[in-house]
């Protein structure tokens, strides 16, 4: 039996982590096994934070051990309580910190350009409750800053922006870690920069710092002192180490992404089934991921990915279900905006390492997709 060429190829994930030389991290985390300092502000900590600090254009940043614990935290060290508004479509961690902190989620819906929160909907959900506003940077595409920036000034409100997508990204030439109060980012292995596992907060308010140090590592301030209630979110020497090994690459990794996606756009601009994702301008993305979307209904989505999976190409519908639609939640919102992306949405494979004749593959399995009847 002939198998098609694609069939008998290996199969392709959605995603797969940027690595360091081998050599590189072990010569970097070589002097843990002398010190023995793994833990506790070490030396790879310190270091990675201030390299961060120049490639994040803030003075201040914080590492943590996830970028969950990153959320929960700035919660606590913005004080913010009552109900804060945020968005659907976004993983569950964004509404998981609001609620584990005793905050309601009041959802906006998003724009269906870029699927970032719809700004122009935004004040009519601020209540006298409403002590901040939660947006999401989603997979690079930068939230309306300037307008969350004006109405959070006229009520009052704090900004805590979700960044887990947009490390790197700059907007009109500024890091979009300037913006708000506070940004999160995660540095999970399958973000476009990681430290295995990880997360930080950027800020310009050095009043935030203490706060933050005495919020992740019990409240300590000193060998018989406690003067906070805290918890553990301290990162680790050898996340830190992996990090400071993959941070000298990230641009190159970038732009691998950039030309991976231009040949995406290429291969697929003509597909009369897809959107394909927007950039604007002025915004300089990370090319952190590549979803298309699908006119129709939802099952047009749904066939396709299984269609992708039975070639050994493995997509993900990101993000599917909304934060309104899980079964440990029971919200009520009006946002269809987001529930028609959500139903449409797919993101496909993206990572450094993927090689055009792997993209080629991929664009080839969904034309020929396209055209079954």
């Amino acid at each position: 039996m002939n198998l098609p060429q694609h069939d008998l190829a290996p199969p392709i994930q959605v995603t797969r982590p940027s690595m360091p030389e081998f050599e590189a991290y072990v010569e970097m985390i070589r002097p843990l096994f002398e010190t023995r300092w793994l833990s506790n502000n070490g030396a790879h900590v310190r270091a990675l934070e201030s390299e961060l600090t120049d490639v994040l254009g803030v003075p201040y940043v914080s590492l943590l051990t996830n970028g969950h614990l990153a959320l929960e935290t700035a919660i606590d060290v913005l004080g913010l309580t009552g109900e804060v508004i945020t968005t659907p479509f976004t993983f569950a961690s964004t509404t998981h910190a609001l609620v584990r902190k005793g905050i309601t989620p009041v959802f906006c819906d998003i724009n269906p350009i870029d699927y970032t929160i719809d700004v122009t909907k935004l004040e009519a959900l601020i209540t006298e409750k409403t002590t901040a506003i939660l947006p999401v940077h989603v997979y690079g595409n930068v939230c309306h800053v300037e307008e969350i920036d004006r109405i959070a000034k006229r009520y009052g409100l704090k900004v805590l922006y979700d960044a887990a997508h947009a490390f790197g990204v700059t907007h009109d030439g500024q890091s979009i870690a300037t913006y708000g109060d506070m940004s999160m980012f995660s540095f999970h292995a399958t973000k476009v920069f990681h430290t295995i596992e990880g997360g930080a907060l950027a800020y310009r308010d050095g009043a935030f710092k203490t706060a933050v140090d005495l919020a992740v590592n019990f409240g300590i301030t000193g060998p018989e002192s406690v003067e906070a209630v805290g918890g553990n979110a301290k990162m680790n020497e050898f996340q830190a180490a992996m990090g400071r090994c993959n941070l000298p690459r990230f641009q190159d990794d970038v732009r691998k992404r950039r030309a991976i996606v231009e040949r995406y756009d290429e291969r697929l601009k003509d597909v009369p089934t897809l959107r394909l994702n927007r950039r604007a301008e002025g915004t300089e993305s990370n090319y952190a991921y590549y979803p298309v979307l699908f006119k129709g209904d939802r099952r047009r989505r749904d066939e396709m990915m299984d269609w992708l999976a039975e070639h050994g190409i493995f997509a993900r519908k990101y993000f599917y279900p909304l934060v309104t639609d899980f079964a440990c939640y029971a919200f009520e919102a009006n946002v269809p905006n987001a529930k028609y992306v959500s139903d449409r949405i797919l993101t496909l494979p993206l990572y450094p390492d993927l090689t055009m004749e792997m993209v080629d593959r991929i664009c080839d399995v969904i034309i020929e997709g396209g055209n079954r009847p």
